[in-house]
């Protein structure tokens, strides 16, 4: 039987550089002779993908989603995106890179939203399961340059980009806390670093979690 593959999340708030170091890792770990699934939430699968539309751009009339209104469409989005992309592709021994998981769910609905953990917990064993990342890598950048940054790329920001900064810096001190409480699972980056040298940094903590590419 095909060994099952390994689950990699990077987590980390907005504009920290999520998506460029997910791609980082799918090239190099490709080169590796490694089958990568690349991924994010919300989003990855085509329910989810129709979820993250709902989830990111309420309907006018809505006027934005309320906190556990929010944290269950993400669950939604979150069962589909395992039942059809995740689960499948750990069966078949191919590695997935997620952009987002689980933890943001705890650092943007319960540490800044306010819904209560034990709901998210609830949530958690019905939709995830014992389906949880191998490894999480959470980008540590500073609000300052995240906003600077935000500010570059020149795009509308959607519904969670547009809240405020007290919002964004209690999500900023929530995935240092989930890091903090979990080190087995989680390895804080520098995302201040180039892509190159987080890159680089990144492929380092992999090659020491996982033999398969030492």
């Amino acid at each position: 039987m095909t060994a099952r593959g390994r689950f990699i999340t990077l987590e980390g708030g907005e504009g920290v550089g999520k998506s460029t170091l997910a791609g980082a890792l799918a090239r190099q770990l490709g080169a590796r002779g490694i089958q990568i699934v690349r991924t994010r939430e919300p989003g990855g699968s085509p329910g989810a993908e129709a979820l993250r539309k709902l989830i990111l751009s309420p309907p006018d009339d809505v006027g934005g989603w309320q906190s556990t209104a929010e944290a269950l469409l993400f669950y939604a989005a979150r069962s589909d995106h395992l039942d059809r992309t995740i689960r499948p592709a750990l069966t078949r021994g191919d590695w997935v890179i997620c952009d987002r998981f689980s933890d943001s769910t705890r650092a943007y609905q319960v540490a800044a939203g306010g819904v209560a953990p034990e709901h998210i917990d609830a949530l958690e064993r019905v939709c995830v399961g014992p389906t949880s990342p191998d490894l999480t890598l959470v980008l540590d950048l500073s609000m300052a340059i995240a906003r600077t940054r935000m500010t570059a790329r020149g795009a509308r920001p959607d519904a969670i980009e547009a809240r405020s900064l007290a919002y964004h810096e209690a999500v900023y001190r929530a995935f240092l806390d989930i890091a903090r409480a979990n080190p087995q699972r989680c390895i804080v980056l520098d995302a201040s670093l180039s892509p190159d040298d987080l890159a680089r940094a990144a492929m380092t903590e992999i090659s020491q979690r996982f033999a398969e590419i030492r």
